[in-house]
């Protein structure tokens, strides 16, 4: 493909929403170019090992391209006012919507998305673009009070400028949308870097939709790498005044760091280890369809899953009985295909890993409950019980279908095992007295923490994101606004200021 081919504003002659080999491209300035890097990123179908296309990496100077033009497009944007940002979110809404099953088409060939998870990520994003077209009229300037009664504060609410966005496999279109399509109501223009498991779904496929809904080029531009090629050129460079990171906090600990060295702002989502908790006084078989979801949704790929379930030993082998009998019953294979619980895990890496994680387990002297098997990418649920208090797989995120059961003895027990963790993400608490619930939820150190319901929440009116190490920084709703805008005070003297001199 050539350096330009779709100049920004041709809708019609774009590529369409599920066409791999026209979206795996770089998009910088409203052009889809190819990269000008050395090397490709391959993009495989995880469940069959297809490759969907072969994307040329983007050089620093690539990065610092898609970083100028983003930065020559956004006080113009600024200046249009809300109402016209506002007419182009809605466009990228209608057509999010129209062409839903494409992009659940897409999510299933590059995620490994079963349908019933794509559809819900589908229907997410579009929630997180209605937010979005809210927010357009949402920031608001204040006048506040003075020393002197001559003088006057104005308080201005303004666009930081440019986010870059660094977002992850797991919920590529849902994780991307809520960020790029907020910080473009409130004024900014972005940059955003999928993942290389997932670019055309964390990236090009996004910007096609706000390529077709009208946006002027260089407001959003996706650059498709890898720090093997970049290095931090994405955080360091001088542009962007807000990183927002989706991914491990390994990962994100760096991002942090560089982000700071810079005195830039950042937004980071990082790894968990939820708990599920099931109180003496629960409703088991609720619980135990919570459970289930909050642990297997999208094979057990999501920050907030439940790694751990904490279960009252008072109803112990009740909820053992029915939970390990349900996840028996869970369909693995093609998440093509609607019957399909359970799709490919990301990568073989990732499936060998996880075999070695429940290995280390049993020699450590855990009981599999359910053993399932890894066959390629596609890995079978697993649930075990007796894992001893000091295995390294109590304390770590387990970004796939293993789960643990953990009994223990009263409220206070259970608020300590829950707490004994380094991350503090999500979590869920059951029981028939909500507000037993909620002095619970009160007690366990996460930014998130559900009463009887699961663990994998989100919001686009509520704040989201974690304590201690998953995260630092909040999204949606309000947070949203605090995160990609900055205040302006200008004070007006009406009258004559006394001076010292």
């Amino acid at each position: 493909m050539s350096d330009s081919t779709v100049p920004a504003g041709a809708a019609a002659s774009g590529p369409g929403f599920a066409d791999f080999g026209r979206l795996a491209h770089q998009y910088i300035d409203g052009r889809w170019r190819t990269g000008t890097g050395s090397w490709d990123i391959i993009d495989f179908n995880p469940f069959n090992g297809e490759k969907l296309a072969a994307i040329t990496v983007a050089t620093v100077s690539e990065v610092d391209e898609a970083y100028r033009a983003a930065e020559r497009a956004q006080k113009p944007w600024a200046a249009a006012g809300p109402h016209a940002r506002r007419t182009v979110l809605e466009k990228a809404l209608r057509i999010t919507e129209e062409h839903t099953a494409q992009i659940v088409e897409a999510m299933c060939e590059e995620q490994g998305a079963t349908r019933s998870k794509a559809r819900h990520e589908v229907e997410m994003a579009c929630e997180f673009l209605r937010e979005a077209i809210r927010l357009t009229v949402r920031p608001e300037g204040v006048i506040l009070p003075a020393s002197q009664r001559s003088r006057e504060n104005r308080v201005y609410r303004l666009p930081v400028g440019v986010v870059g966005v660094i977002s992850p496999f797991n919920f590529p279109f849902l994780v991307a949308l809520k960020t790029v399509a907020p910080a473009l109501a409130l004024g900014n223009a972005v940059v955003v870097k999928p993942n290389q498991n997932t670019p055309v779904v964390g990236g090009g496929l996004i910007a096609r939709i706000f390529e077709e809904a009208g946006l002027p080029a260089g407001l959003l531009n996706v650059v498709v790498t890898d720090i093997a090629e970049i290095g931090d050129a994405l955080i360091a460079h001088p542009v962007p005044r807000v990183i927002s990171f989706s991914g491990s906090d390994r990962v994100g600990r760096h991002v942090g760091a560089v982000a700071a060295s810079h005195l830039k702002r950042t937004v980071l989502e990082l790894s968990g280890n939820s708990a599920l908790v099931v109180l003496a006084d629960a409703d088991v078989d609720y619980a135990v369809d919570a459970a289930v979801f909050s642990r297997f949704v999208y094979q057990g790929q999501v920050c907030m899953a439940a790694n751990r379930v904490l279960v009252d030993r008072s109803v112990e082998a009740e909820f053992t009985e029915k939970f390990t009998a349900r996840v028996r019953a869970l369909r693995t294979g093609d998440p093509r295909e609607e019957e399909t619980d359970l799709g490919p895990v990301i990568s073989d890496f990732q499936a060998d890993a996880l075999s070695a994680m429940v290995d280390r387990a049993l020699a450590e002297g855990a009981t599999a409950l359910v053993r399932g098997r890894t066959l390629g990418n596609l890995v079978e649920p697993t649930v075990l019980a007796g894992v001893p208090a000091d295995s390294a797989l109590l304390h770590q995120e387990i970004f796939g279908p293993v789960v643990v059961l953990v009994p223990f003895d009263g409220d206070d027990e259970a608020v300590r095992i829950a707490n004994d963790t380094p991350y503090g993400l999500s979590g869920a608490v059951h029981t028939a007295d909500a507000e037993r619930g909620v002095n619970f939820a009160h007690r366990v150190e996460t930014g998130m923490i559900h009463v009887n319901d699961s663990t994998v929440q989100d919001d686009p009116q509520v704040a989201f994101g974690g304590e201690k190490a998953s995260g630092s920084g909040r999204l949606n709703g309000e947070a949203t606004v605090e995160a990609f805008t900055t205040q302006k005070w200008i004070s007006v003297q009406h009258g004559r200021s006394v001076f010292p001199f």
